[in-house]
């Protein structure tokens, strides 16, 4: 299989080239085998194998890593749901062990932690005062910024906190930088000149929690209420926090770091891979695709590993599949259509949700194990959206022309310059101006459209979707204080369709990954790879699309 662009063929062997893995073809034969061999007919993994070779199919990225290692060390779930489940000395000595196991196998964690009480409570035991939630999350993310995951890759994590939570006022602000002193400066200033500058909760994405009654109180009055205003008000200044609805599904709090994967039992795990939509000959073969993914996502539930004993005790009852998409805009961009859920669009989603369903089922039959809890989730796909060369998860393309930044090693930043892949085959087989290519920047003018998409492919999801919203800086015309109330009232409109939402304001934090440059500027230089010696915002003016 050639890659669709150098960038793709360097993260191919910066990430996951190894020994016996050399090749996309070699690592895609290797973890098809070890994965599936036994548990499927032989017709059907060599049929796997050719979908995960042609990049029809996407395994997670932990299932790539550990293709081919050592089988005491596959740890091929992505990430886990952990909740605080009690408020003692003991358990928070429990959850800091637990996070520290799942992070040094490779998986990220996410953990609720309403279950604290608010700071200043009487402590009946001790006489003394309760400290709240919000040290025990700064503990985690301490352990993040000191435990590579796997010993490969910068920790991710998720933190959230109830709506009445009496500390939720106080878990807005956990990140607002721009507001914390520093000598004569604020850690914002320094995290912006220097990415690895320590700073409250950097490893830590943080969102509240939304329940049936928030919802019904809206629709019934119309308000908001105090908090949820707040938080779009600090989400479209800072990014952050995010938000996680559970309307009629109060009891699943818990979420992995990119929030896709829901449930409401401590110690649940993701378990991911995405269909490629950009690459699918057509509904039939689509068809049969999903199925297949599904049952390598179900083997993987039972040739994984797993970091504790509480863990595979949950797996072994949820099963929780996490069956995505990707290269969901490249289709319609394939089909001259918008950034929005067509019929035809809406009847391969049908597709996608009915074959997963009875498939899942069927084959846990078949196999004697328990049924999944859930079987799709939409992931971000970073890295995989990269090899694959294709738009990631529901995200519309972020601009024709970026520079990428990303570590390299242990601590050098690098940077290289890309032109999106679906892009430059429009460019390259319509003549298509690239300045007339429809992006998430583009679309930052129009967030219903993208918060409507959200909803529409929701719809066909029993998990959750990540997705982050691009808006303009805040201070300008289309994001500033004028903004707040009437974005607010438009999120509520769709929140019982949505089971989480995020967004990203334009040079809110230092660091940014991805940078839009200009197409002329990226088309010369691309595939060379860059030492960044400054911070990456610095060298180029622009924003970006993410931050920590």
């Amino acid at each position: 299989m050639t890659f669709r662009n150098q960038f793709a063929e360097d993260i191919f062997n910066l990430k996951y080239r190894h020994e016996g893995c050399d090749t996309w073809a070699a690592l895609s034969r290797t973890l098809v085998k070890e994965v599936c061999e036994g548990l499927m007919p032989k017709s059907e993994v060599e049929q796997l194998t050719q979908y995960m070779t042609d990049m029809k199919f996407m395994p997670g990225g932990r299932y790539l890593y550990y293709a081919g290692r050592d089988p005491d060390t596959r740890y091929y779930n992505n990430c886990y749901l952990l909740s605080a489940e009690e408020d003692t000395i003991e358990y928070w000595a429990t959850l800091a062990g637990k996070v520290t196991s799942a992070l040094m196998s490779g998986g990220g964690v996410g953990v609720h932690y309403s279950t604290y009480r608010p700071s200043g409570s009487y402590l009946k035991r001790t006489g003394g005062q309760a400290s709240g939630p919000l040290p025990m999350m700064e503990l985690v993310n301490g352990i993040g910024r000191s435990v590579m995951q796997g010993g490969s890759r910068r920790s991710a994590i998720y933190a959230s906190l109830h709506h009445e939570h009496g500390d939720v006022k106080d878990f807005l602000k956990m990140k607002n930088w721009y507001d914390m002193k520093v000598g004569d400066t604020t850690i914002g200033h320094l995290k912006e000149a220097d990415f690895n500058f320590k700073a409250p909760m950097d490893f830590t994405n943080i969102s509240v929690n939304y329940d049936t009654a928030w919802q019904n109180h809206y629709w019934n009055t119309g308000e908001v209420g105090e908090v949820f205003m707040e938080n779009v008000h600090q989400a479209l200044k800072t990014s952050e926090p995010g938000f996680s609805f559970n309307y009629m599904k109060d009891d699943e709090v818990l979420r992995n770091a990119c929030t896709e994967v829901t449930s409401a039992d401590p110690d649940d795990v993701c378990n991911l891979g995405s269909v490629n939509l950009s690459r699918i000959e057509g509904i039939s073969e689509f068809s049969d695709v999903v199925a297949l993914a599904t049952k390598f996502l179900l083997c993987g539930t039972i040739r994984g590993i797993v970091p504790y004993e509480a863990v595979q005790r949950t797996r072994e009852k949820n099963r929780r599949l996490g069956l995505g998409l990707m290269g969901m805009h490249e289709w319609l961009i394939q089909r001259g259509q918008k950034y929005e859920v067509t019929p035809e669009l809406h009847r391969w989603l049908h597709v996608y949700k009915v074959v997963s369903d009875t498939t899942s089922r069927g084959f846990a039959a078949e196999l004697s194990v328990s049924t999944p809890a859930a079987n799709r989730a939409i992931a971000p796909t970073g890295s995989i959206g990269i090899l694959a060369g294709t738009s990631t998860g529901v995200e519309p393309i972020f601009a024709v022309a970026y520079k990428r930044r990303y570590l390299k090693g242990s601590s050098r930043w690098h940077y290289q310059y890309v032109v999106d892949s679906a892009a430059q085959e429009l460019i390259d087989r319509y003549g298509a101006d690239p300045d007339n290519i429809e992006s998430a920047l583009d679309l930052a003018a129009d967030p219903e459209r993208r918060i409507k998409f959200q909803a529409d492919v929701q719809d066909y999801v029993d998990m959750s979707i990540s997705s982050t919203i691009n808006l303009p800086a805040w201070g300008s015309k289309l994001n500033n204080e004028d903004t707040v109330e009437p974005f607010a009232q438009m999120l509520a409109k769709y929140a019982h369709r949505l089971r989480g939402f995020t967004c990203y304001a334009d040079g809110s934090r230092g660091g940014q990954p991805l940078t839009a440059v200009p197409y002329r500027e990226a088309s010369n230089k691309q595939g060379e790879e860059i030492v960044e010696t400054h911070d990456i915002c610095d060298i180029t003016g622009h924003g970006g699309s993410c931050g920590v």
